[in-house]
This record gives C-alpha cells, structure tokens and sequence, in this order.
C-alpha cells in the first residue's frame, strides 16, 4: 500500500513509502481505509524519537485520521464495516500510522463521524480538538475568567479560542496581524501582535490562565497570569511555578467521548476548522510547511 514516513530507525527523513498491508484487527482493534490523514508539528517528533508512539519502521506517520472500517477484531462491539470513523491514536497498535492507506486502530478510540462532516474536515480533528478541550477542561475557567493564547493564530489555538469564548471565558490572544480579524471571529475579545517586543506591556495583565502554545512564550506570559492562576504549556515548556501558579506540561491523550462531541459541533456549525487537503504524495513538503509555520492558521491534511 502507498504510504508516507521513514523507511529506517534512526532515519529523520520523511519519505513515500510501499508497505504491507496492516496485519488483521486483533481483539478490540480496527481496521481502517482511510481517507484522510491530519499533520501537525508532533509528527517532527514521531520521526526523530522524540515521541514514542510504537513506530516500527519502516512506516507511516501520522497520529490522526479519518475512514471506513475494513475488518473488525474480536470483542469489537458498536463498530460495523463501512463505518465512518475519526480517531486520535498512540501508541499505534499496528507500528504505522495515518499517512497510508490502511491503519490498525483501537475500536474503543474511534469516534463515528456525522454525516454533514465530510473526511478532509474530520481529519483535521483530532489532536488539536482534543489538545483544546482537554486544556480548558484541566484550567476549569469559568464564565467571566481572563484566559490569555499564544499563537492564537495556529489550528490549536484557534479552537482553543471558539471553545473557551463559548463557554463565556473572555480570551486574549497573540498572532500575527493577518490573523486578527479571524481569531476575533473565532471570539476573541482581543488580539495582540507578537511580533511586537512589547506586547506583553500593552495588555491588561492578571489572568487568571494561560495557554502555550508557541515554544519559547511560557516566560513571558508567566508575569501576566495572576497569584495563584494556572499556566498549561502544550510546548512542553512550562517554567518553574512562582506566586502560586499551577504551571503544567499538557500532552494529548485519546478519547472518544470528546472526539464525539467535538465532531457533531463541527458538523452542526458550532466550531470552525480551515483545513487544506494535499495528496499523499506532498506528505514530505506538507511536513516542511508545517515545521517552519507556514500553514497561515490552516491545518494541511493528506488524502491517499
């Protein structure tokens, strides 16, 4: 099958792939065609061992995606093939991941995807979806809290935005000037330019939380969030707590239920996503854009 990933340990590179076919679903596994495949900057770390997700090379990335169940294992139950199915998965159970063409996955981390929701779109789902709801869920902010994003303009921070501003929590943000008018869309109540030195001199400071989601900002928003608030770093950066704050490393983890509810608000309209659909093929150069952050706030998504 046509794949994409690294073809040895050891081996960074990112390259297409021929594999074999996943072996059959064993007890409480699935398996998927899939149809569309999420990218995200995690997938650096998948292969370049900074993130141990059961890869046996060679194999194909990717952590999240979108299908059809081919075959199901034993104790399977709720599942049918043909189903529609979204998921986030790690470890991978079958040692390959998303970016092929078939992916063994476990049943119980599958969410079905609504029939509004078409695959591009549910691919591009999954971690940033549940990295967001899984933060705000950690934080508990309630109605009226000031919540401060950094690189509000991303695809995690975006969502991060729509949940925390639907929930009644007053957010700030930092992005780039073009990403102004979006995030405030999304329900940002204000949005600071980081390329400005000085932009943490120009908010109002005392919130209650904040979210990192730019390597290298955990610092400098640690000043602003108030005695006894909450820092949650999605960069794996959160610096030493002071004052009383909580100051926390989040790591995403799978989760149905969620991956449920996240897919029907997307289907009914409640949340918003700017996916861009690009053939397997460009799985490599999709990989660059991402590293080097020129996706403009899109979250790139292969199709096999």
């Amino acid at each position: 099958m046509k794949a994409c990933g690294v073809s040895a340990t050891g081996v960074a590179e990112t390259v297409l792939l021929s594999l074999p076919e996943p072996p059959p679903p064993g007890p409480g596994q699935v398996l998927i065609e899939v149809e569309a495949a999420g990218v995200g900057p995690w997938d650096q770390l998948l292969n370049t061992g900074g993130w141990d997700v059961g890869l046996r090379p060679p194999a194909a990335l990717g952590v999240e995606g979108v299908g059809r169940v081919r075959a199901i294992g034993p104790d399977v139950q709720g599942i049918s093939v043909g189903d529609r199915v979204v998921a986030h998965e790690a470890p991978l159970p079958g040692g390959s991941g998303f970016w092929a063409e078939q992916v063994l996955v476990t049943a119980a981390h599958t969410a079905p995807v609504p029939t509004a929701l078409e695959p591009v779109e549910a691919a591009a789902l999954p971690v940033i979806g549940l990295t967001a709801v899984q933060t705000l869920e950690a934080l508990g902010l309630t109605t009226g809290q000031r919540l401060l994003i950094t690189n509000g303009g991303g695809s995690t921070g975006a969502l991060a935005i729509q949940l925390a501003a639907t929930a009644g929590v007053e957010v700030t943000a930092t992005a780039s000037p073009s990403a102004a008018e979006r995030l405030r869309e999304c329900g940002a109540a204000e949005v600071v330019d980081y390329h400005d030195p000085a932009w943490p001199n120009r908010v109002q400071g005392g919130f209650d939380a904040a979210v990192i989601a730019a390597p290298g900002t955990a610092v400098i928003a640690l000043p602003l969030v108030r005695d006894g608030g909450q820092l949650c770093s999605l960069t794996s950066d959160a610096p030493a707590s002071e004052r009383g704050i909580t100051s926390t490393n989040l790591y995403v983890r799978p989760d149905a239920a969620q991956l449920t509810q996240l897919a029907t608000g997307l289907a009914h309209g409640l949340l918003r996503l700017t996916p861009e659909a690009l053939p397997l093929t460009e799985g490599p150069a999709a990989l660059d854009r991402v590293a080097a952050g020129r996706t403009a706030g899109r979250k790139l998504v292969l199709v096999p």
